[in-house]
């Protein structure tokens, strides 16, 4: 049998939870597949935390798409009842003669300064003193700048896409999962989606598939760089001390290296969860089948020495749990969405920041697939990947 719908949507992660709900928001028949059972942890969208903030240091272009994603969790929340987003604050610090680089941006600090002016966020240039005061958790050593945005903080992952899929159900969408995509193929005015739950036709498809993108639709997304991440919940002396009502969530970059940076969270939930700090590994795989789900051993222990020890007091160096995540990364950091052929639109929004921007990303590809809208930002073309 074929079930038909006006939009299929593959993949169900960020992106693609976001697309499903709003598409059903909008009135358009869609119906979203997912190769496992989302939230799941098989992919990018997933590991308890995500950080979120509106000076994107990435570009002016994303910050319009952060902000609204903040309206939009805020609108899901009041709806709903789940608790999606927390603003404890994002303390970014980084040297100031302005020479670090994050996600393929040098000077990523100033640039983050520099959209909050541009959209009026709210932020803060802060003292080394300033911050010691604030965080004595930090220990700086002298040469940093520190930038604070109030109205930062992280999301929950797993939530976000349970929430969206649920609403996206209940306004009629169909989800149907454990179906990975075999092939997608135009067969005259329709679009056709081969899975073991079926065959499924739609006027068009949007591909949200994240790392199974190169395998799956080919085409610019093979220049994606597939870069597995490992993520660590340390041991804590106070765990009061490290509350989100007494600390931020921080991005600390600390040279021009993507891997001299490092990341984290205050503690969420059990005091025996432990804190959450990772860095980003420029280490990568060649196809998403050689994705292996199980930390390496020694990876927390590295996380720790090289960048947790002697920054971080009250941190310990004992690892209580790890994950792996999995980033699909464009050759310069950015996004990744347009049309593949008439009928198909895919995106490709991770490369490391992507989860912040995946509500308004959602709502963005559901206009441009139902028509009701037809421009994506240009900085986000296929073509610079070809």
């Amino acid at each position: 049998m074929t079930d038909t719908a006006e939009v299929i949507v593959v993949g169900l992660g960020a992106a693609g939870a976001a697309a499903l709900y709003q598409l059903a928001r909008r009135g358009v028949r869609a119906v979203g597949l997912d190769r496992f059972s989302p939230p799941h942890d098989r992919g990018s969208s997933h590991g308890e935390t995500r950080i979120t903030r509106h000076a994107v240091g990435e570009g002016e272009v994303y910050a319009p798409l952060a902000i609204r994603s903040h309206e939009i969790w805020r609108e899901l929340e009041a709806a709903t009842g789940a608790r999606l987003l927390e603003t404890c604050g994002l303390l970014t610090l980084a040297p100031a003669d302005g020479s670090a680089t994050a996600h393929g941006v040098s000077d990523f600090l100033g640039r983050a300064a520099s959209v909050a002016r541009t959209f009026d966020i709210p932020h803060e240039r802060l003292s080394l003193y300033e911050v010691r005061a604030r965080w004595p958790q930090f220990v700086l050593a002298g040469d940093e700048a520190a930038l604070f945005e109030p109205g930062a903080g992280f999301l929950r992952p797993e939530r976000c896409i349970s929430t969206q899929l649920a609403e996206a159900q209940r306004l009629g969408a169909g989800v149907v999962l454990e179906a990975p995509v075999f092939s997608i193929e135009e067969a005259g005015e329709a679009v056709r989606v081969v899975s073991p739950a079926g065959t499924f036709e739609a006027d068009r498809v949007v591909v949200a598939a994240g790392a199974w993108s190169p395998e799956l639709i080919g085409g610019p997304f093979r220049r994606l760089t597939l870069q597995p991440q490992s993520l660590h919940w340390f041991e804590c002396e106070d765990p009061a001390a490290f509350s989100p009502s007494r600390f931020p969530a921080f991005m600390w970059i600390r040279g021009g290296e993507p891997e001299d940076s490092f990341y984290g969270f205050p503690l969420v939930g059990a005091p025996d969860r432990g804190v959450k700090m990772a860095c980003e590994s420029q280490d990568s795989i060649a196809r998403i089948a050689d994705f292996d789900r199980t930390p390496p051993a020694t990876a927390g222990a590295k996380v720790f020495e090289r960048h947790i020890r002697g920054r971080i007091r009250g941190i310990g160096p004992r690892v209580l749990s790890s994950a792996m995540c999995v980033y699909s990364t464009t050759p310069d950091s950015g996004f990744a969405v347009g049309w593949t052929s008439d009928r198909v639109l895919a995106a490709s929004a991770c490369s490391g920041h992507g989860f912040k921007h995946s509500a308004a990303l959602g709502e963005l590809l559901a206009k441009v697939v139902s028509g009701s809208a037809r421009r994506i930002p240009p900085e986000f073309a296929l073509q610079r990947l070809a």
